[in-house]
C-alpha cells in the first residue's frame, strides 16, 4: 500500500495527458515542487477540475508511486485566478510561475518557495496595480535566492509584499532587475 500525503498546494501549470487526464505541476509547503498525474480531470463535470485549475490553491491528497505522484483527492481552498480579476495581474502570476518551472527541471524540496508564491499572489489580488511591477521583481528575486541563484540581501520577510516594501523595491528597481538577470544567466537558461 502506498503512503498518502495530505498537503496544501498551488497548481502552477496543467498539461493534457491522453483524452481526459492531465499532469499538474504543484507547489506545496511540505513536499515542494512536484508534478502529479490527475486522472479524469478533463472530463465534463469532473469533481476535481475546479481544485486542479491553474492558480487554484487546494487541499490535496497525493500518493507517491514507484515513478511518479498521483492525485487521489482535492478540495479548492482559494481560486487565485478569480481573485486577480484582470489580465495584467494574471500575466504577472503566469510569468513568475513560468520562471519557476524553467529554473526547476524536475522536483525540488524548497520550503521557501510556497510563501513567496502565495505572498505574491495575495499582493496581485489585493494591492493596487501600480505596485504589481515591484511585487513581480521582488518575487522573482526571492525565487532566485531560494534556489541558490542570488546571494544578495533582499528586503522584507519571505512572504511580505507590503506597500512600503514595494516602494523601496520600485526605487531600486534597476539594481534588482540586474541581479535577476545575473541569476537567470547563472542558471544556464
Amino acid at each position: 500500500m502506498r503512503h498518502k500525503y495530505e498537503t496544501r498546494g498551488i497548481i502552477l501549470a496543467r498539461a493534457a495527458s491522453g483524452e481526459a487526464n492531465a499532469f499538474v505541476t504543484i507547489l506545496t509547503p511540505s513536499i515542494g515542487l512536484i508534478r502529479a498525474h490527475a486522472q479524469g480531470v478533463r472530463r465534463p463535470g469532473a469533481k476535481l477540475a475546479p481544485a486542479l485549475a491553474t492558480f487554484a490553491e487546494s487541499e490535496l491528497m497525493l500518493v507517491h508511486g514507484k515513478d511518479n505522484w498521483r492525485i487521489a483527492g482535492a478540495v479548492l481552498s482559494e481560486n487565485w485566478f478569480a481573485r486577480m480579476r484582470h489580465y495584467a495581474p494574471r500575466t504577472r502570476a503566469a510569468r513568475l510561475s513560468h520562471l519557476l518551472l524553467r529554473l526547476v527541471a524536475g522536483e525540488v524540496r524548497e520550503p521557501a518557495l510556497f510563501p513567496i508564491v502565495t505572498g505574491f499572489f495575495e499582493a496581485l489580488a489585493a494591492l493596487p496595480e501600480e505596485t504589481h511591477d515591484a511585487a513581480e521583481v521582488l518575487a522573482a528575486l526571492r525565487v532566485l535566492a531560494a534556489l541558490g541563484l542570488d546571494t544578495g540581501s533582499i528586503p522584507g520577510e519571505t512572504s511580505a509584499f507590503t506597500p512600503a516594501l514595494l516602494a523601496e523595491v520600485k526605487a531600486q528597481r534597476a539594481k534588482y532587475v540586474a541581479r535577476i538577470n545575473r541569476g537567470i544567466n547563472a542558471s544556464g537558461l
